[in-house]
C-alpha cells in the first residue's frame, strides 16, 4: 500500500540530505502520505499505544539502572533508596513497575483485536508472526524485571521458573546451572538477569521496527477484513489516524496514571516489600497476573515435562495460526460460528487466569485441565474444522461500504473488563485462605485523592516507635533528615538535629584503629537495636523481628474477589496500616479447644493466630505531650499511621502531582477529541 515517496522538501538543507540520506522520504511514506483504511476503530489505536509504552519502559529503565546495584546484599536496598532519595525517583519506579502491567494489557488487546478481525492472515502471516517473537521476548523481559527487585516474590518466582528448564532432557540441568551462574538463585542470577533485562528491549525494539515494516508492505487489516480498492477507501496516516492514536493514547494515559499516582502497589506483590530469604518459602508462590493463563496450563499437567511443553506450545501455537485458519474471510464480523466460539476462547483464557492464581488443589486442578482443552482445542480443531464447514456471511463491496456495529465494540470493552477483573481478583483469593479474620477497615487521614499524613498523629507514632517498638525492630531505610522532609512529622531541621543527637551511634575505625561512639547525626539513620540477626534470633526466642521501614506495604490481607476489583476504583490502599493496628490490638484468651504453642499468643488477626511477639501495648504506657489518649487504641492508630509513612515518605507528593498530571491530560483528551472530531468530519 505505500508506494514510492513523494516527499520532496523544499529546504535547500533538507533537500541536500534527502539525495544523500532519504530518511525524510521514509518517514513521509510511512508515517504521513501511508494510505491508512478509512473504517478502522479504537482497537487499532493500541499499536501506537504498545510504542509509546515501549518508549515509555526504555527511557524509565535506562535512569533506574542507573541507581540499581546488581547484587544480593545490595539490590532491596538499592531500589528502596532510588524511591526515597532521587528527585521523583518514586516516579520513576511506579511508571516502571506499572508500566509492565499496562504494555501487557495493551499487547493483550492487540493480540485479541487481531485475532477477531483475522490480521494473522495472507498476506500478513510474517507479520503476525514477528507480534509473536515480540510477545515472546516481552515474557522474558518481564519476567527477569520482576527478579530484579529482589524481594521475597522475585527470588522464589526466579527459583520456581527456571527450575522449569530442569524438566528438558539431557540439557536441562545445564541450561539451569546457566542461568543461575551455580547451584542456586544468587548473586550470578542476579547479575545474568540485570544484564539481560537491560538488553532485551533493545532487542525488542529492533524486532518492532521489523514488525512495522512488515505492516507497511502487507498493509493495514481493518474491521471488515477486506483489502482496500480505491482512494475512497483509505485516508493519509497524518492527520487522520495520528490524531485518532493521538486521542487514545491520551485516554490511555489517564488509566496509566490512575495506578501510577493513586494506587501504585495495586497490581503488585506484598511479599516483595520484604528482602529475599532463601530461608522462608511464601506460602503461595504466584507469578504476574500477565503470566497466570500459561501458570494454570504447567499446573494443570501432573508431568513436569509436558507441563514445560504444554506452557511454550500455549504460546508458540499463536506462530501457526495463518494455517490452522484457512477460511478466506478475515473478520469474525462475517463469520457467526468463528465469533461464538472465539468468545468461548476469551472466556477460557479469563477462567485460566484466574485459576493459575489459585492453589493447585481440588476442583481447580480439574477445572484447569477442562480449560487447558479448550484453550489448544481452540487453535488445533475448532478454527480448522470451522474453515472448512462455516457459511459466512456476504462481504461488504468495499472498505467505503462498511458500517461498524456498536455491539462488537461494547461486547469487546466488556468482556476485556471482565479478563482484567477476573485475574486481578483471582490473584488476590489465592492467598486469603492463610488469614482467618480480616481486620475492619479504619479511617485514615492519608487516604483518597487528597489524602495527607497528620503531622501529629506522625510525631505521636515516632514517640510510640522510639518508646517500645525500637527495642527489637529496626527501621533501617529511615535516616533522621527524614523527619525534617516535606509531607512527614514536620520536624525542622534544628529538631530533626535535635532528635538525632539523642541517639548513639557506633562509628569507626579512628586513627587508632578502634570503633567508638558518637552522637547521632542527620544524614545517621536509625540505629537498629540488635548488631546482626542472629544477636536479634536470640534476644526473641529464635525469631527475628522484621525491620518496620516497609512493613505498612510487606503485611496485609486479603479482601477477595469482586471487592478487590472495587478498590481499584475507590483508590483502596491501607491494607497495611489496618492490618498493623489491627494486629497490635488483636491480642486475646485463646479460645476453647485452640492449640496455642507454648512461648506463643493468641491473636485474632495474626495468621495462624499464633504470634510470637507479646503484646507490646498496654493502657497508660507512654504519655503523649498533646493530651491524646493513652490507650492501645490511640496508640496503634499512631505508630500505624507512622509506619505508613516511613514505607510511603513521598505519598503526599504523589497525589498533589497526580491530581495536575490528570487535569492535564483530561483537559488534552478533550482537546485531542474535538481536534480528531473535525478531521474526521472531512472524511466522512
Amino acid at each position: 500500500m505505500s508506494g514510492p515517496s513523494t516527499y520532496n522538501p523544499q529546504n535547500p538543507t533538507l533537500k541536500w540530505i534527502e539525495q544523500r540520506l532519504p530518511i525524510g522520504g521514509l518517514i513521509h511514506s510511512s508515517f504521513v502520505a501511508y494510505p491508512t483504511p478509512r473504517n478502522l476503530n479504537y482497537w487499532w489505536t493500541f499499536g501506537a499505544i504498545l510504542s509509546m509504552m515501549l518508549a515509555v519502559q526504555i527511557i524509565t529503565g535506562v535512569v533506574l539502572a542507573m541507581h540499581y546495584t546488581p547484587h544480593v546484599d545490595l539490590a532491596f536496598k538499592s531500589v528502596e533508596l532510588l524511591v526515597r532519595d532521587v528527585n521523583y525517583g518514586w516516579l520513576l519506579r511506579y511508571i516502571h513497575s506499572n508500566g509492565a502491567s499496562m504494555f501487557f494489557l495493551a499487547v493483550y488487546i492487540h493480540m485479541f483485536r487481531g485475532l477477531y478481525y483475522g490480521s494473522y492472515k495472507a498476506p500478513r502471516e510474517v507479520l503476525w508472526i514477528l507480534g509473536v517473537i515480540i510477545y515472546l521476548l516481552m515474557m522474558a523481559t518481564g519476567f527477569m524485571g520482576y527478579v530484579l527487585p529482589w524481594g521475597q516474590m522475585s527470588f522464589w518466582g526466579a527459583t520456581v521458573i527456571t527450575n522449569l528448564f530442569s524438566a528438558i532432557p539431557y540439557v536441562g540441568d545445564s541450561i539451569v546451572t546457566l542461568l543461575w551462574g551455580g547451584y542456586s538463585v544468587g548473586n550470578p542470577t542476579l547479575n545474568r538477569f540485570f544484564s539481560l533485562h537491560y538488553l532485551l528491549p533493545f532487542v525488542i525494539v529492533g524486532v518492532v521496527v521489523l514488525h512495522v515494516w512488515a505492516l507497511h508492505v502487507a498493509g493495514q487489516n481493518n474491521p471488515a477484513g477486506v483489502e482496500a480498492k480505491t482512494e475512497k477507501d483509505t485516508v493519509p496516516f497524518t492527520p487522520y489516524a495520528t490524531m485518532k492514536d493521538a486521542f487514545g493514547m491520551a485516554c490511555f494515559l489517564l488509566f496509566f496514571a490512575w495506578f501510577i499516582f493513586y494506587i501504585p502497589n495495586y497490581l503488585g506483590d506484598p511479599d516483595n516489600y520484604t528482602p529475599a530469604n532463601p530461608a522462608v518459602t511464601p506460602a503461595h508462590i504466584v507469578p504476574e497476573w500477565y503470566y497466570l493463563p500459561f501458570y494454570a496450563i504447567l499446573r494443570s499437567i501432573p508431568n513436569k515435562l509436558a507441563g514445560v511443553i504444554a506452557m511454550f506450545s500455549a504460546i508458540i501455537v499463536l506462530a501457526f495460526l495463518p494455517w490452522l485458519d484457512s477460511c478466506k474471510v478475515r473478520s469474525s464480523k462475517y463469520r457467526p460460528l468463528a465469533k461464538q466460539f472465539f468468545w468461548i476462547f476469551v472466556a477460557a483464557c479469563i477462567g485460566l487466569g484466574y485459576l493459575g492464581a489459585q492453589p493447585p488443589e481440588g476442583i481447580y486442578v480439574i477445572a484447569g485441565r477442562v480449560l487447558t482443552v479448550v484453550y489448544f482445542a481452540y487453535f488445533l480443531v475448532v478454527l480448522p474444522v470451522l474453515s472448512r464447514i462455516e457459511t459466512t456471511r456476504p462481504l461488504p463491496n468495499s472498505i467505503a461500504d462498511d458500517v461498524l456495529a456498536k455491539s462488537g465494540k461494547v461486547a469487546a470493552a466488556l468482556a476485556l473488563a471482565v479478563a482484567g477483573s477476573l485475574m486481578m481478583g483471582g490473584m488476590d483469593s489465592a492467598k486469603a485462605a492463610d488469614h482467618g479474620i480480616n481486620p475492619p477497615t479504619e479511617s485514615w487521614t492519608f487516604a483518597g485523592p487528597f489524602g495527607k499524613f497528620d503531622q501529629g498523629q506522625l510525631q505521636r507514632g515516632l514517640k510510640v516507635y522510639k518508646e517500645v517498638c525500637s527495642n527489637c525492630h529496626s527501621l533501617d531505610l529511615v535516616a533522621f533528615r527524614n523527619l525534617a522532609d516535606p509531607g512527614g512529622p514536620g520536624y525542622s531541621a534544628a529538631q530533626a538535629a535535635a532528635f538525632a543527637s539523642e541517639y548513639k551511634i557506633k562509628d569507626g575505625p579512628n586513627d587508632a584503629g578502634d570503633m567508638f561512639e558518637r552522637p547521632g547525626r542527620v544524614a545517621d539513620y536509625f540505629p537498629a537495636p540488635f548488631p546482626n540477626e542472629q544477636a536479634a534470633r536470640a534476644s526473641n526466642g529464635g525469631a527475628a523481628p522484621p525491620d518496620l521501614s516497609l512493613i505498612a506495604k510487606a503485611r496485609g490481607y486479603e479482601r477477595g474477589f469482586p471487592q478487590f476489583v472495587f478498590d481499584a476504583f475507590i483508590q483502596f490502599q491501607e491494607k497495611g496500616p489496618n492490618y498493623i493496628h489491627a494486629i497490635l490490638n488483636g491480642y486475646k484468651e485463646a479460645p476453647a479447644g485452640f492449640n496455642l504453642p507454648e512461648g506463643s499468643y493468641y491473636n485474632a488477626y495474626f495468621p495462624g493466630h499464633s504470634i510470637k511477639m507479646p503484646p507490646p501495648l498496654s493502657d497508660g504506657q507512654i504519655t503523649y505531650d498533646d493530651g491524646s489518649p493513652a490507650t492501645v487504641e490511640q496508640y496503634s492508630r499512631d505508630v500505624a499511621a507512622f509506619l505508613m509513612w516511613t514505607a510511603e515518605p513521598h505519598l503526599e507528593d504523589r497525589k498533589r502531582l497526580g491530581m495536575q498530571v490528570f487535569l492535564f491530560l483530561i483537559v488534552l483528551s478533550g482537546l485531542l477529541y474535538f481536534t480528531k472530531r473535525k478531521i474526521w468530519a472531512d472524511a466522512h
